[in-house]
C-alpha cells in the first residue's frame, strides 16, 4: 500500500523539487505524490491563524491534505485548525530554518510529528553577507547609483572618501553559528583579523579563526560589524545608538540576520554624522521597506530585499534535508530534525 504526500511548494522551492527529492529518499517504498504550488515570492508570506510565515490558506491545505499522511512544504501553514481537520496526517516537514508556519503545540496534541531544515541557506547567507560588506566597505552603493545616473564622481578617489580593503582590518561578529562561523573562515583567510561575540561558542571553535571578547569590545575594536544572532528576548534591540557610538568613527554595519536586532533610526543618524561611512542590510524592520523609509537616502548604504538565503543551491538542500526526514519516517527510524519528540514518547 502506498503513502500519500503532499509536496506543498512555491516559486522557489517547486513542488517538483519536493517530488524528486521525497522520491530519492523513499527508496522503494511506494509513493502517492500530490503537488500544490503556493505563490511565494510573487505574493508575499505572512500570518495564517494563529502561525506566521505562511503562505496560502487554511482552507486550501485542509484540501489539499485530504488522506495526506506526510506533507513536505517550505510556507504551507499548519494551525490547529487544518490539525482537526485532517486527521491522516502524520509527519509534516517544512524546508525553514525553524517551524514558524507550524502550530508545533497543537500538532504535538494531535500526534503530529514536525521536522524543519536546521542550515539549509547557511553558506547562501554567509556569501551574501561577505557581498554586502564589501560592497560597503568599497562604497559600492552610491558609486553604482551615481553611474546609473550619468555622474562620473571622481571625488570617491579622495582620502575621505576612499573604502577600506579586508585584508588587516579588525572585523567583529556578533553569532559564530552556521552562518557566523563561515563568514569568520573566509575573513581570516582574507586577512582580517576577526573578534567574536557569542556566549555559547565553544573556544575550540574559534582557534585559528577569530578572538571571543565581549560585545563592548568588539564593538570598540572593530572597524566592520556584522549580525548573525538570533531574535530573543536579550538581542532583540541589541544595537542602537549607544552601541553605534561606541564603534569606530567611519566604521562599517552590516546586517543578513533579522531586523528587529537593530535600530535602523539611530543607523540612519549615524550615516547622517559620518559615525558610519556605510552599511550593508538585507533585513529590516519592516519588510516590503517602506517606500518613506530613511535607509532609502541614507549615504553610504547597500540594500537588497531579504535575499541572502536564496540561491538555486539552498533550494535543493532544503527539499533534500525534509526529504531525508520522510525517509527516515518510512523507514521507522528516528528523525533527526524534529521540533516535537515527545510525540513519539507519548505513543
Amino acid at each position: 500500500m502506498s503513502t500519500t504526500v503532499l509536496a506543498a511548494g512555491n516559486h522557489f522551492i517547486r513542488p517538483s523539487l519536493f517530488t524528486e527529492a521525497v522520491r530519492a529518499a523513499a527508496g522503494d517504498a511506494p509513493l502517492d505524490v500530490r503537488e500544490i504550488r503556493f505563490d511565494w515570492p510573487h505574493t508575499p508570506f505572512g500570518p495564517v491563524a494563529e502561525v506566521i510565515e505562511a503562505s496560502g490558506s487554511e482552507d486550501q491545505m485542509i484540501e489539499a491534505l485530504r488522506g495526506v499522511e506526510i506533507c513536505v512544504t517550505e510556507h504551507g501553514p499548519l494551525t490547529e485548525r487544518i490539525l482537526a481537520n485532517c486527521p491522516d496526517l502524520k509527519l509534516f516537514c517544512t524546508s525553514r530554518g525553524g517551524p514558524v508556519n507550524a502550530n508545533v503545540e497543537a500538532a504535538t496534541r494531535h500526534g503530529v510529528a514536525v521536522c524543519y531544515a536546521p542550515g539549509r541557506n547557511a553558506t547562501a547567507t554567509a556569501e551574501h553577507t561577505l557581498t554586502l560588506m564589501l560592497a560597503a566597505a568599497r562604497g559600492v552603493g552610491d558609486t553604482h547609483t551615481d553611474l546609473r545616473r550619468g555622474v562620473w564622481r571622481g571625488d570617491y578617489y579622495d582620502y575621505d572618501n576612499c573604502g577600506i580593503e579586508i585584508d588587516g582590518a579588525t572585523v567583529g561578529l556578533i553569532g559564530f553559528g552556521a552562518i557566523g562561523s563561515r563568514v569568520a573562515k573566509v575573513l581570516a583567510a582574507m586577512g582580517a583579523h576577526v573578534l567574536v561575540h557569542d556566549p555559547y561558542v565553544r573556544p575550540e571553535a574559534l582557534a585559528g579563526i577569530a578572538e571571543q571578547v565581549s560585545l563592548d569590545e568588539l564593538l570598540t575594536r572593530s572597524r566592520i560589524v556584522s549580525l548573525h544572532a538570533r531574535v530573543t528576548e536579550e538581542t532583540r534591540g541589541m544595537i542602537g545608538g549607544k552601541q553605534i557610538a561606541a564603534m569606530p568613527r567611519g566604521a562599517i554595519l552590516v546586517n543578513c540576520a533579522r531586523g528587529a536586532l537593530l535600530d535602523y533610526d539611530a543607523v540612519c543618524d549615524a550615516l547622517d554624522s559620518g559615525q558610519l561611512a556605510g552599511a550593508g542590510f538585507d533585513v529590516f524592520p519592516e519588510e516590503p521597506l517602506p517606500a518613506g523609509s530613511r535607509l532609502l537616502t541614507a549615504p553610504g548604504v547597500v540594500l537588497t530585499p531579504h535575499i541572502a538565503g536564496g540561491s538555486q543551491q539552498v533550494a535543493h538542500k532544503a527539499a533534500r534535508i525534509v526529504a531525508a526526514e520522510v525517509g527516515r519516517h518510512l523507514r521507522g527510524e528516528p528523525l533527526v530534525h524534529c521540533a516535537n519528540p515527545e510525540v513519539f514518547r507519548a505513543s
